[in-house]
């Protein structure tokens, strides 16, 4: 049986700190970033997604620190979770090969003359 595809939330998460560790507001800019704007992740969404990849192996604690007396937590990517972020990578690659493949063969879609044309 194959593994379910990774989730959006959980692609960007991991795609922001696949090249550096980074805390949670820079994590949202890095989605924004990564998403062209498209995705803008909330803060609960981010630290509940940010609590489970944590649960899960895929990120750790990388540092914590105070800045301006509130606890920053910065995040960086396992060894599992970079694996589990090359496994899905190369699933998309393979799927998005195969829709380029699909869309690049030429079919002649007969046009039915009559009642609707």
């Amino acid at each position: 049986m194959t593994e379910r595809s990774m989730q959006e939330p959980t692609l960007l998460l991991l795609t922001a700190l696949a090249d550096a560790p980074r805390h949670g507001y820079a994590l949202i800019q890095e989605i924004a970033a990564i998403s062209d704007g498209r995705v803008k992740m909330r803060t609960g969404t981010l630290y509940g997604a940010l609590d489970r990849l944590l649960t899960q192996g895929l990120i750790e604690v990388a540092a914590e620190e105070v800045v301006d007396g509130r606890a920053r937590r910065t995040y960086a990517l396992t060894d599992t979770g970079r694996g589990a972020l090359a496994t899905e990578a190369e699933r998309l690659r393979t799927v998005a090969a195969e829709a380029e493949r699909r869309l690049s063969v030429a079919v002649a879609v007969p046009r039915v003359r009559g009642a609707f044309a």
